[in-house]
């Protein structure tokens, strides 16, 4: 999974850096503008990721970085995340009716 993830960054990383060098210098039309479209909706849609899954990302440190890290990479820096550690169980009251039938 990591290998996959690794390539999945990589070629995000491609992308991102055909955009920057297209705002610098834009190739021809329509690649140009298309590139401006791509580049935007997935600007849009990582936001979005960033949005819903900000619970995920409270506990890790250096929350500005990771939070960078989602909008360049999205889902795939989110999978690379490791769990969350289990919050410690809650005891529950004992009702006595439970107690009676036990």
């Amino acid at each position: 999974m990591k290998v996959v993830l690794g390539v999945g960054k990589a070629v995000a990383l491609l992308f991102w850096l055909l955009v920057l060098v297209n705002l610098f210098q834009p190739f021809a039309q329509p690649f140009a503008w298309m590139l401006y479209l791509f580049g935007a909706s997935v600007l849009l849609l990582h936001g979005l990721e960033l949005m819903l899954f900000s619970a995920r990302l409270a506990g890790h440190p250096n929350l500005p970085l990771q939070r960078l890290w989602v909008m360049l990479f999205g889902i795939l820096h989110l999978l690379s995340l490791p769990e969350a550690a289990p919050a410690e169980a809650v005891e529950q009251p004992v009702v006595a009716e439970e107690v009676s039938h036990a």
